[in-house]
């Protein structure tokens, strides 16, 4: 009985697991979803050699793979099974991003297979199941691509800044800074053997540029400087100024605008290229082209100003504004003042001076004195708590407001001062742009800093654009501006493009500006600025002024012609001469 019960249950177990065995084959992975599946999942995890290890030919599989993400930036698609057909078919959706808005999405289709030898099912290898049409050898390449380069233009519509071809000239290890120094200075006559030797020096063996070229200077030396051991030549390109003498860091808020105008033009390409390097575009898009950008300059009035300071051997420049508009027509500086930088709109220096048109506006608007008031201009004061001289102490007695403006006293303007409010000289510098924040599209600009005078001696050094009173050239013409307009113009350096201010003031009255202008005109035909009496309609205000303690003087011209208002600005010019021999030079073109 025991004996019949053992097999029956042996039995059992027996047919149990036949039934287990064949349930088994019969539950399997599904194929070739699941060997698609797979392959899928590792694309998706950019897992090169896995995915290529489920292919028939794993070695050309990964090198195709690793060419492709390496050509695209990134390992990091998104790959999902579309589909399932019969005869080991399927179908995969890739898409990739590669920026924003920058995508591109596709379908490919594989043949997968058993294979007897390792009884696992694999992927036929065909390039294609990657990309549509890629073939043996092909792989994929991703780039950014940029639209034509805009050009900007003067007022007239002249080319003035443009993209073009430079050559950067650079000397290893191995140079001989002996030999390429005579060369090089033919184009750039700064350069000698010390200073080549000493930037090879810093570079530690590493090859280090010494110089870059326009196209003109190179073809003059690109022979002789390709013959020297040690020397290669790397051409660029960069926006540079149509002429040379032209070149100048006040341009470089120009060079950004062009440059966001670049940026906003990028698009974008995926190209398949064939091993010998035949490529097809199979996707992307451009992006919209920059637009080319008209300033407010006047290129001849520019190029004049440019021949004016260039005699100088100390930094001067010259800013000149159309009072009706803001339009800035000229932004020029002398190599020396290129080597500080931006200065012309920048760079804050006492006023001296010329700081007077705001004193005398303070004093008219107080009802301190009228034009025509007549004031003493001893050639010594004791003022408040401090004396305060004349230049050389001259000394023209009680005369009229109007000369002693003209004739630049600086006891007349400090006895005013003492007798205003404090914050007076600042409220006054505000009417007429001094003091404010402009952002204006195309320019980095500061125009200066009038504090509040609490102290009678802080205000009478403020009286003549000194102690803590600063100003850059670029707010000294908007000063001239503002006295020829009636109020303060926003600048503009790109048509259509107005500045913005950080503050709204009021102008000051028209009475005011009116009789600023009268006197700004007898400081040119009877003042300190008569050596200019010849140049028809001119006004001005001249200015000498300390800096540091007492080591020099920076000399200042500001001043108007017809629609013209300008400052003249020549550091450590020790007087305004010469500040006025540019602005005559100038305007006398």
């Amino acid at each position: 009985m025991i004996e019949t019960v053992r097999v029956r249950l042996l039995t059992s177990l027996v047919a149990g697991a036949t039934i287990l065995s064949a349930s088994a084959c019969a539950t399997g992975p599904d194929q070739p979803e699941t060997v698609a599946e797979e392959f899928a999942a590792a694309l998706d995890a950019g897992d090169v050699r896995t995915a290529a290890a489920l292919t028939t030919d794993p070695a050309a599989a990964e090198d195709t793979l690793e060419r492709i993400f390496d050509g695209l930036g990134t390992d990091d698609p998104t790959v999902r099974v579309a589909r399932t057909g019969d005869g080991g078919t399927f179908e995969l959706d890739v898409a990739w991003t590669f920026d924003e808005g920058q995508d591109w999405s596709y379908r490919t289709t594989g043949v997968a297979a058993e294979d007897p030898a390792a009884e696992e099912w694999r992927i036929d290898w065909d390039p294609a199941l990657l990309a549509p049409d890629l073939g043996d050898g092909d792989s994929l390449r991703y780039l950014t691509t940029v639209g034509p380069p805009p050009t900007i233009f003067d007022r007239a519509g002249r080319p003035f800044l443009s993209e073009q071809v430079v050559t950067v000239v650079s000397l290893d290890a191995t140079a001989d800074p002996a030999a390429v120094a005579p060369v090089l200075a033919e184009v750039a006559p700064t350069i000698t053997a010390e200073w080549l030797a000493g930037e090879v020096a810093k570079a530690e063996g590493s090859p280090v540029g010494v110089v870059t070229l326009r196209a003109d200077d190179l073809a003059r030396v690109e022979d002789r400087l390709r013959a020297l051991p040690g020397v290669t030549l790397a051409a660029q390109t960069r926006l540079l100024t149509t002429e040379r003498e032209l070149a100048s860091p006040v341009w470089s808020g120009l060079a950004e605008l062009w440059q966001e105008g670049q940026e906003a033009s990028v698009g974008w390409v995926v190209q398949r290229v064939a091993a010998d390097g035949t490529a097809w575009q199979v996707a992307g898009e451009s992006g919209p082209e920059a637009p080319d950008l008209t300033t407010t300059i006047d290129l001849d009035l520019q190029r004049r100003a440019e021949a004016a300071l260039a005699p100088l051997d100390r930094p001067a420049v010259i800013v000149a504004v159309e009072p009706s508009t803001g339009a800035i027509r000229a932004i020029a500086q002398n190599a020396v003042a290129d080597d500080e930088g931006p200065v012309a709109v920048t760079g804050l220096y006492p006023p001296g001076s010329t700081f007077k048109v705001v004193t005398t506006s303070a004093a008219l608007q107080a009802g301190l004195a009228g034009p025509d008031t007549v004031l003493p201009c001893p050639g010594t004061a004791s003022i408040g708590s401090r004396v305060i001289p004349n230049d050389d102490n001259f000394d023209l007695g009680p005369v009229p407001l109007h000369t002693a403006f003209a004739n630049s006293c600086n006891t007349t303007m400090g006895q005013l001062a003492l007798d205003l409010p404090p914050d007076a000289l600042q409220q006054a510098a505000r009417q007429f742009g001094l003091g404010l924040d402009y952002v204006t599209p195309g320019l980095v600009t500061v125009t200066g800093s009038v504090p509040v005078a609490e102290p009678d001696a802080a205000r009478v050094e403020a009286s003549i654009g000194q102690g803590e009173v600063t100003a850059s050239p670029f707010g000294m013409a908007l000063v001239a501006a503002s006295v020829a307009n009636g109020a303060t113009p926003l600048p503009v350096l790109v048509e259509g493009r107005p500045a913005t201010a950080d503050a709204t003031v009021d102008p000051a009255p028209e009475e005011v500006t009116v009789a600023l202008r009268t006197m700004m005109r007898e400081t040119v035909t009877g003042g300190t600025a008569s050596t200019l009496r010849d140049i028809p309609d001119l006004t001005g205000k001249t200015g000498t002024a300390e800096y540091g303690d007492n080591v020099g003087a920076h000399g200042w011209f500001i001043g108007t012609q017809d629609n013209l208002a300008f400052a003249v600005f020549v550091a450590g010019a020790d007087s305004s001469a010469p500040a006025l021999d540019v602005a005559g030079r100038w305007l006398r073109g």
